[in-house]
């Protein structure tokens, strides 16, 4: 059933930020996405029982956690919530194997076999289980945070900004933690990101924020390619998820993807042919041509059909094409769309660099 909300909060005074949010959050990894202020923390806050809204009610799984119409809410203790937050906020004086023991202690009931070594395994923390938080890395300690979330079996977990306060580095060693958490877990996940790159590579669902409300709810694949949704998500992080399927590594350092238009060809990646995969191309890398290029560099090609154009104020514009069974956005000027009388229903042959796509961009598709 998952996780449902409708929620009006007021903060008052001149000029306050107000809340007005309605969304409903399915099984698997639900992204708040928005910029710094869009209200993503503050639904979070709300869901874990740290706000009481002045309107609306929260339901998780058909039961409801909060109601304004009907009288005190469900404390935050009897939720049964996992929250990270931006920090790992471990015992210091604990050892690793202890936080997490401390999570458990938590849990309704008595753990099932073999759990906390599932947790562990799982999160890949089982080297560091004897160490204190002090000698553990950034990724290292979230993913601890994450263990001891999850040990206390919560019914589902709230993450805000849990990748934040990490660099480049430790962001790409706990992403693929964060999938498998998301496949083999077994717990929704409501998951606060402005990071695009984040969202596109693991959210199954999409809430886009702005200004306190939800400018867009859905599923990842088709809210990330709308051309409504593309103000609220920023022009500059505007860009399509395409699922494809790793066909072979060839020996010049290149895999191969097959896509429903064609297929790509990416820098190495270390997935097994057969391996099924979710690839973020963003707009401003793709270049259109109403005829097919040759002579290029770019190894992607691929035959598209335009669906939908938006024409910005300025000088560019967001076209939505068809590749295959997919969609794909592409930005270029409003000179250029008209110079290639860009309009639903004309063939482009879209060009895509195999560099442009960033191993950050491809993820592990769900299931």
């Amino acid at each position: 059933m998952g996780l449902s909300v409708d929620i009006r909060h007021d903060f008052g005074g001149p000029g306050g930020f107000s809340l007005d949010a309605r969304f409903d959050a399915p099984p698997g990894v639900t992204a708040l996405f928005g910029r710094s202020g869009s209200g993503k923390t503050t639904v979070v806050n709300a869901v874990a029982g740290l706000l009481a809204p002045r309107e609306g009610r929260i339901a998780l799984d058909g039961e409801v956690l909060f109601d304004a119409a009907c009288g005190p809410r469900l404390a935050p203790h009897r939720r049964r919530l996992g929250y990270v937050f931006q920090e790992a906020r471990l015992f210091p004086h604990l050892s690793l194997r202890a936080n997490l023991a401390f999570g458990a202690w938590f849990a309704p009931g008595r753990a099932a076999p073999g759990e906390f070594d599932r947790v562990v395994e799982m999160l890949g923390i089982g080297p560091l289980l004897d160490r204190r938080p002090g000698a553990l890395s950034g990724g290292e300690k979230q993913r601890a945070a994450i263990g001891r979330a999850l040990l206390s079996r919560p019914r589902m977990l709230l993450m805000d900004e849990p990748l934040a306060a990490l660099d480049e580095a430790r962001k790409a060693e706990i992403l693929p933690y964060l999938e498998r958490l998301r496949d083999a877990a077994g717990v929704p996940i409501l998951y606060v990101s402005h990071a695009m790159a984040e969202v596109a590579r693991l959210a199954t669902t999409v809430v886009a924020m702005e200004a306190g409300r939800v400018a867009r709810a859905g599923p990842a694949a088709e809210v990330l390619s709308d051309l409504e949704a593309a103000p609220a998500l920023g022009l500059r992080d505007a860009g399509a998820l395409l699922p494809g399927v790793v066909a072979a590594h060839h020996a010049d350092g290149l895999t191969e993807v097959e896509v429903s238009g064609g297929r790509l060809l990416l820098p190495r990646m270390r997935a097994a042919p057969g391996t099924r995969l979710r690839i973020r191309i963003a707009a401003q890398e793709v270049i259109l041509s109403r005829t097919r290029p040759e002579g290029l560099s770019a190894l992607n090609i691929l035959a598209g059909e335009v669906v939908g154009l938006r024409v910005g104020e300025g000088g560019g514009a967001l076209v939505q094409l068809r590749v295959g069974e997919d969609l794909l956005l592409a930005r270029i000027t409003r000179r250029s769309a008209a110079a290639l009388e860009i309009a639903p229903g004309a063939a482009c042959w879209c060009v895509v660099k195999s560099v442009a796509v960033a191993r950050t961009d491809v993820g592990r598709a769900t299931g």
